[in-house]
């Protein structure tokens, strides 16, 4: 694609393509301001938007975008599911990540699926708009810190979650939604001895102090979603 010239704070946008863009977010008002945000810029035009995961796949099926910028937590389909839905079958579409959430798993799974950048909601309008224009010339727009995050949850997270086996890792999930020892032992069909052995061993793999501990690390983490607030 050929650059972008510029004569002082003029864009030549005769040059280049324009860029389409799809907004995913499931806020109405967070794609507004996105879309009044990137209307500014001459070379960048808001095809569409999505409010979740599926809508986002329908209209990539439809419109083709040249980029998308999607949240990492919608309805329905989760960003990175998305994001790998686009890369097996639209290779040519970018993901670039635009979510409040700075989570490290949030950041592994997008990086993993195939987004190019993970950016703040909080950036500066023209700095989002030479983020896409980046993206389009084919950069990765991720930080050397966020390289580094990605990566120790990966090899300290995800491969420590990994060693426990699947039942563990099945006991440890209804613990964290506040299921007792005794239910767990009767949705499994086993013993609340096994249950507690489970347990242990997980804590041991876990290398934590306690089974408190062992669940706090699984949310903290983004293993297990903490279980809804009761009303």
């Amino acid at each position: 694609m050929a650059r972008l010239k510029k004569g002082g704070n003029r864009i030549d946008v005769t040059s280049v393509p324009v860029i389409r863009v799809l907004l995913v977010d499931d806020h109405p008002l967070v794609r507004r301001g996105i879309r009044t945000m990137l209307e500014q810029a001459p070379d960048i035009e808001v095809v569409g938007e999505a409010s979740n995961g599926v809508e986002a796949q329908e209209l990539v099926a439809q419109m083709r975008p040249d980029v998308v910028l999607l949240d990492v937590e919608m309805p329905g389909l989760r960003g990175y599911e998305v994001e790998a839905w686009i890369r097996k079958n639209y290779p040519q579409t970018i993901g670039l990540v635009l979510s409040a959430h700075n989570r490290d798993v949030y950041l592994a799974e997008m990086m993993d699926a195939g987004a190019v950048g993970y950016l703040d909601k909080q950036i500066p309008a023209p700095q989002l708009v030479q983020a896409i224009r980046r993206a389009m010339q084919g950069e990765s727009l991720y930080s050397v810190e966020q390289l580094h995050c990605a990566q120790r949850w990966r090899t300290e997270v995800r491969d420590r979650w990994n060693s426990l086996t699947p039942r563990e890792q099945e006991v440890l999930a209804l613990l964290a939604q506040g299921v007792t020892i005794d239910e767990i032992a009767r949705r499994l069909g086993i013993s609340p001895h096994t249950v507690e052995t489970h347990l242990r061993n997980t804590v041991h793999k876990l290398e934590v102090d306690n089974r408190l501990e062992a669940v706090t690390w699984a949310w903290t983490n983004g293993i297990i979603e903490r279980p809804a607030p009761e009303e």
